[in-house]
């Protein structure tokens, strides 16, 4: 047969029906990403690694809402966002490629003890804490990501389609009771401050703390006696509730919100009966305006970065620690190092960046690696401030104490802007030694 003569025919293999892609949506409007992001929701008999904390991250995925969604959103982090963005990249590049601003060390040594000597001199006038789930861990508030004692973990009572669904805004639209259900188990006030937050306070008072950005609902950091303009909520507040009725979004107090949800029943709005949901942040949620005006403002004129607790693994949290100018000195206390390669280019280019603790290029990066608690514990003996920071939360433990047997209302579930007491009397475990794990 003669090619061309007549079309040669082969034989072909019967068509395969194309492959259900409905997880596809989802994953390119994740409202956070992971390092090594997944199909979301799960597939049958998969395993989704567990996101760690109830610092549910923005919707908008700010600050780089264009990726995602419709770049000629308007919504107030937007601008912001798309700012923000362009700085991160900056910072990055500078970093990696070693252009524009100078690189200096601060540091004499890139150990507790440095960071120590730093702080006590004149060069380091305002400390920025940046805090996850693990400042709390202690005082029995459990982080999202461990295996078998995270949240996420104990869920199956709640039958939800996949661990995160608790905290997603879609589900909880349509399903608000397992939320409700979990939220009495974790109410604020039913827990003191730890060691973390009174190191927090510390710095207040000692007139270095230019603001904590912190990934926690549980108000510990507002019972440990910070004022609201000491703090950033990334993830929003159990203090403030709103109807999720866009034509309504009627106010309502922490004490109305816990009477609800301890009597068991879902709150609903006296004015329009649609579900009233306390004010933190859930997936598929903008990060609170106030997010990222300060951080507009903050990291350029922050001279430490202390980071505790956290896995920095969710955007557009984890991106703070690349927004700092390159010479300010940053120190991880956390269980084990973190945010060594950046969770957002890391992803989107496979590029490396994020924090440097060991390379020969290593300049301002310090991690001391073991249980929060201890780790600021170990820093407040350097500084000369270990017997205060024991006393201030022996004391403010004592009083919660007292005011739990009078019945009088706990400083985390009054409606005042600015309860400030609060810590338990820490007993004191042997001293976790730098850079070493606690078994």
């Amino acid at each position: 047969m003669l090619l061309g003569s007549r079309r040669t025919r082969f034989p072909t293999q019967a068509a395969q029906p194309r492959a259900e892609a409905h997880w596809l949506p989802h994953r390119l409007s994740l409202p956070w990403t992971h390092s090594q992001p997944e199909p979301f929701p799960a597939k049958p008999g998969c395993h989704r690694p567990l996101s760690s904390l109830p610092n549910p991250p923005s919707g908008a995925w700010s600050p780089h809402p264009h990726l995602f969604q419709d770049s000629d959103s308007d919504t107030e982090g937007g601008a912001a966002g798309r700012e923000a963005e362009m700085d991160f990249l900056r910072n990055f590049f500078s970093q990696t490629l070693g252009l524009g601003t100078q690189k200096e060390r601060l540091l004499d040594d890139l150990t507790l003890e440095g960071v120590t000597r730093y702080m006590q001199s004149e060069r380091c006038r305002r400390v920025i804490c940046l805090v996850g789930a693990g400042i709390s861990t202690s005082a029995g508030i459990p982080d999202f990501r461990s295996p078998s004692t995270g949240l996420y973990a104990n869920l199956e009572k709640y039958h939800l389609p996949y661990p995160e669904a608790i905290f997603e805004i879609g589900y909880f639209k349509k399903h608000p009771e397992p939320f409700f259900a979990l939220a009495k188990e974790l109410y604020p006030g039913q827990f003191k401050p730890t060691v973390c937050h009174y190191f927090i306070r510390l710095l207040k008072e000692k007139g270095l703390l230019l603001r904590c950005y912190t990934q926690n609902i549980d108000t510990l950091e507002r019972v440990a006696g910070l004022e609201p303009e000491d703090l950033v909520e990334a993830h929003g507040t159990f203090y403030t509730s709103h109807c999720i009725s866009p034509l309504c979004r009627r106010e309502y107090p922490l004490s109305w919100m816990k009477e609800k949800i301890f009597s068991e029943v879902t709150p609903k709005c006296e004015k329009c009966h649609s579900v009233v949901k306390p004010d933190i942040v859930f997936f598929g949620e903008n990060l609170p305006a106030r997010f990222f005006s300060c951080m507009q403002s903050d990291f350029l004129k922050v001279d430490l970065l202390i980071i505790m607790g956290t896995s920095l693994q969710v955007q557009p949290f984890a991106s703070l620690i690349s927004k700092a100018p390159l010479s300010t000195p940053r120190l991880l206390i956390n269980k084990e190092k973190t945010g060594q390669t950046d969770p957002f280019l890391g992803m989107m280019m496979g590029l490396g960046g994020g924090m440097d603790f060991d390379s020969k290029k290593a300049y301002r990066d310090v991690a001391w690696l073991g249980d929060c608690d201890q780790g600021c514990l170990a820093l407040a003996d350097l500084l000369g401030w270990k017997k205060e920071l024991e006393d201030l939360v022996r004391k403010e433990h004592a009083h919660i104490d007292a005011q739990a047997g009078s019945g009088a209302p706990n400083p985390s579930t009054s409606t005042s802007a600015s309860p400030s007491k609060s810590p338990p009397p820490a007993k004191e475990e042997a001293r976790t030694k730098e850079g070493e794990k606690p078994q």
